[in-house]
């Protein structure tokens, strides 16, 4: 943008026309939230609901990102829009941050509250009898498991995602100085990482459920374990397809050194999943 296009331009914050992709996008969260239920609970219409969900939410992705960036590369974007983003951008992180506090608040009030007191009912109510106020642990009326251990696959996916973190920043730096080549190596390479970050995980789950007898059954430990890795596990993948997003722009010239928010949002995002994930790697498989 030149200078006078600029001036010109100054002052006057660009406003999309209306747009109907975020009702789709609540209508799809909602249809794969209610299929999720549905499917615990044995619903046949469970797999359908989710099945429309995704798609409502795949088509989302595909037009609503495409028209951001056909706005991007339009030139219609200023300091304004710029600034705004990267805002924007700072307060969802922080939504996120909050969202995962939630998680580790239930499981700090878990071991260090609720057990402690459960423990002191041990004489006076029969279902407790016996109860040892000991993590990890089903709970007094939970089923027998074995608990995941920290040094095997958690441990290998902590590497996984530590080493994304730097092929990313590799990619980032490679853009600022207008390597496309390693920037496009850089990018497919923290997306084949996070994939092989989820294969494993896949693989965690299906080994907790068949031989450690870890399920959603396994009281307030299964709940707590399921919970906060799934979630964690929804935001790489999230992340590798806005990473997939980011390759396909840079392998079609996207992205200069002075303009690469998109880049650096997502990147952003990416880091901030990998410090949660050491969180949980401590507090959750470890400690």
């Amino acid at each position: 943008m030149t200078d006078a296009t600029h001036e010109q331009a100054k002052g006057h914050y660009f406003v999309p026309a209306a747009s109907n992709y975020s009702t789709f996008l609540s209508a799809g969260i909602f249809l794969l939230a209610l299929g999720f239920i549905f499917k615990l609970n044995s619903v046949p219409a469970g797999v359908w609901s989710m099945l429309l969900g995704t798609a409502f939410i795949l088509y989302v992705i595909v037009g609503w990102f495409g028209e951001v960036i056909a706005e991007n590369r339009s030139g219609k974007y200023t300091k304004w829009e710029d600034r705004s983003y990267r805002i924007g951008m700072v307060w969802f992180i922080f939504s996120e941050v909050m969202f995962f506090a939630c998680f580790f608040g239930v499981l700090f009030y878990i071991r260090r509250i609720s057990l402690p007191e459960l423990g002191g009912y041990e004489e006076a109510y029969t279902p407790y009898a016996g109860f040892k106020a000991a993590w990890p642990n089903a709970g007094p009326l939970g089923e027998a498991f074995t608990p995941m251990g920290a040094w095997g696959i958690p441990a290998i996916n902590t590497l996984l995602l530590l080493t994304s973190g730097v092929t990313l920043t590799i990619a980032h730096h490679a853009l600022i100085a207008g390597q496309r080549t390693k920037l496009v190596w850089g990018l497919a390479a923290t997306i084949l990482l996070g994939a092989v970050f989820m294969g494993f995980q896949a693989y965690e789950y299906i080994h907790a459920y068949h031989e450690l007898g870890l399920t959603l059954g396994a009281g307030v430990y299964g709940a707590t374990f399921f919970i906060t890795t799934g979630f964690h596990g929804l935001h790489v993948t999230l992340g590798a397809i806005m990473l997939a997003v980011i390759l396909g722009r840079s392998l079609k010239g996207h992205f200069s050194k002075d303009d690469h928010f998109a880049f650096e949002a997502v990147a952003w995002y990416w880091h901030f999943v990998d410090v949660v994930w050491l969180i949980v790697f401590v507090f959750v498989y470890w400690l």
